[in-house]
């Protein structure tokens, strides 16, 4: 794994790149409402209780919060108000490796990691929460420290799309490992990527006990069924390797179908077991609807 160094300079914007972007920002402008980041806020936990100021008893508030020395000074009582402590750190994990760059629908999985990375940064940035973002492959390949606003958000939008890694493969454990080192202080993740890896589960462990960790997985209707189209090409986008298939073949294209069907019951188990969330995506589908119903279940839970 690399130790990467955080960056300083956003990607310069071709045309294609910067219509890409602005495909993703009228997507996401009308998504980020008061609605959504209402459910943000109330999905994730500030990092305790401040005190704000000190005011008259009324009738229903809690007892357990008089302050007894104000109380006798002025003869009434008086309670102590607090207010959450509501300030965030939010970090972006992204799979940018070369598995990404498929998609045979709406939008390639690099363009949907893109789009849900945009709707969670811009609710937390509406919240006043900081965001980072770790890029990486079979290494961590770029480091953005979390900062706010929203030309910071865009900045970190543009990473996700214009990188170009200088690694086809896929590493979780070692991202996991790194992000374990740059954030110490308690923050909320999101792990963006399509899972096509293992011996990951130890480190996913560990930093779902030390953090509020959310996993997000991208999948392309591809990789779960073959269209009966005769014999083609598949290529494994991150070992380069070839074979020749015959899509005729009903048992071929039922052995395809189950281990589509497998890996994505072994996803659900290992996050399961590691105390982790999940949000599944796919490219034929807009994020909205996971994502939105993601905050609003867990809103329900607190």
């Amino acid at each position: 794994m690399s130790t990467a160094r955080p960056s300083s300079h956003p990607p310069e914007l071709d045309p294609a790149l910067f219509a890409r972007i602005k495909t993703i920002q009228i997507r996401t402008r009308h998504l980020v409402s008061s609605a959504l980041a209402g459910s943000y806020e109330s999905a994730f936990r500030g990092r305790g209780m401040a005190f704000e100021e000190v005011r008259e008893y009324q009738p229903g508030d809690d007892v357990r919060n008089i302050d007894w020395n104000v109380t006798a000074r002025m003869n009434a009582p008086y309670i102590k108000v607090h207010r959450e402590e509501r300030e965030l750190t939010v970090m972006l994990v992204v799979d940018v490796s070369a598995s990404s760059a498929f998609g045979t629908r709406r939008r390639l999985k690099q363009e949907l990691a893109a789009e849900a990375a945009a709707i969670i940064a811009l609710a937390a940035v509406k919240n006043n929460d900081r965001v980072g973002l770790i890029v990486f492959s079979d290494r961590v390949e770029r480091y953005i420290p979390p900062s706010k606003g929203r030309a910071h958000v865009w900045r970190v939008i543009r990473e996700i799309l214009a990188f170009q890694p200088t690694a086809r493969g896929t590493d979780l454990d070692g991202a996991l490992e790194f992000m374990g080192k740059v954030t110490r202080r308690r923050a909320v993740a999101f792990l963006i990527s399509d899972f096509l890896d293992s011996g990951f589960q130890s480190n996913l462990s560990v930093l779902a006990r030390r953090h509020d960790l959310t996993t997000i997985s991208i999948s392309d209707p591809r990789e779960a069924a073959l269209p009966d189209v005769g014999i083609i090409a598949l290529e494994d986008a991150e070992t380069g390797e070839r074979i020749l298939v015959d899509t005729s073949d009903r048992r071929l294209r039922a052995a395809f179908a189950q281990a589509g069907t497998s890996h994505d019951a072994a996803q659900t188990d290992l996050f399961r077991s590691s105390g982790v969330g999940r949000i599944a995506l796919s490219t034929a589908e807009s994020p909205v609807d996971a994502i939105v119903g993601f905050f609003r279940r867990r809103e329900g839970r607190r």
